[in-house]
């Protein structure tokens, strides 16, 4: 198969590291690069003059993987996401003076910090959970920074509303969060049974506030994930309207990616790159 991807991003600094797959070992889906990566490059090209006005500028991504992706019926590789977003900050001009990237397996954090540092940046890795490794991050950001926080947790069981609270008190930081549709749809049901608690650090109190007019399956996760955006506006920030979906073509809903920011620039240009994409939710 012929790439579409520049030098660069097909030739891996590391061959000798962890590439990611996908958890069946066949490849990553085409939405990762087409899609989560896409949205993610032409917000940092679309706010590169925005962003040159900061002395610091920072990447936050708590679930970055080895930073080398596979994608299936490829037979090459490509840069993970928050590679793909170094390069373009770089390319746009307004580079990223820090990343920061953590994964809950040190061969993998290690992999995507060395991965990082080939290309130039100035980048430092955690290893554990991101629910833990979000503090240490937080205290190495310099003061005043501009942060984008990219939160790509593989399924809703570890987007930890903790995460998103604590990154909140940063100055100036804007999030682009991976929601995983499926794992809501699949499970919610599931997890009204208070003895299970896979969605509880999500949403925190979220079994005690469903209306009775919502406990169906099929009223539950459009109910679960406006709470979760309107938790997100109670910490001051405005949710975007357009969130594109991201489906794995075949019919099927995976994430919706949601972003949110206290300004209304950044805002006003999500809107913009994302528009094409803001489907019908459920």
């Amino acid at each position: 198969m012929k790439a579409d991807k520049s030098d660069d991003e097909l030739n891996d600094s590391h061959p000798e590291l962890l590439v990611e797959r996908g958890p069946h070992g066949r490849g990553v889906g085409r939405w990762v690069p087409d899609e989560k990566h896409l949205y993610l490059t032409r917000y940092l090209n679309a706010t590169r003059e925005a962003r040159k006005k900061f002395k610091q500028r920072v990447l936050i991504d708590p679930f970055c993987g080895p930073g080398r992706i596979q994608v299936e019926g490829e037979s090459f590789t490509r840069d993970g996401g928050s590679i793909a977003a170094y390069r373009e900050s770089v390319a746009s001009g307004a580079p990223f003076t820090h990343v920061l990237v953590g994964d809950i397996e040190g061969e993998r954090a290690r992999a995507n910090e060395l991965r990082l540092a080939s290309t130039g940046a100035t980048v430092q890795s955690f290893v554990g959970p991101a629910n833990q490794t979000v503090d240490a991050m937080i205290q190495v950001i310099p003061f005043g920074a501009l942060a984008l926080a990219y939160i790509d947790p593989y399924n809703l069981e570890y987007l930890s509303f903790s995460i998103i609270e604590r990154l909140a008190k940063l100055q100036y930081v804007d999030f682009a969060v991976h929601f995983s549709l499926m794992d809501l749809t699949r499970n919610i049901d599931m997890e009204l049974d208070p003895k299970r608690d896979r969605f509880d650090h999500a949403l925190p109190g979220w079994r005690s506030a469903v209306p009775t007019d919502a406990l169906s399956k099929s009223s539950l996760p459009g109910w679960f994930f406006n709470a979760w955006c309107k938790a997100v506006g109670d910490l001051g920030f405005k949710v975007s309207g357009q969130m594109p979906l991201i489906t794995d073509g075949k019919g099927r809903s995976i994430y919706r990616l949601v972003f949110f920011s206290r300004h209304p620039l950044p805002d006003r240009i999500w809107g913009d790159i994302a528009r094409s994409r803001n489907l019908s939710l459920f």
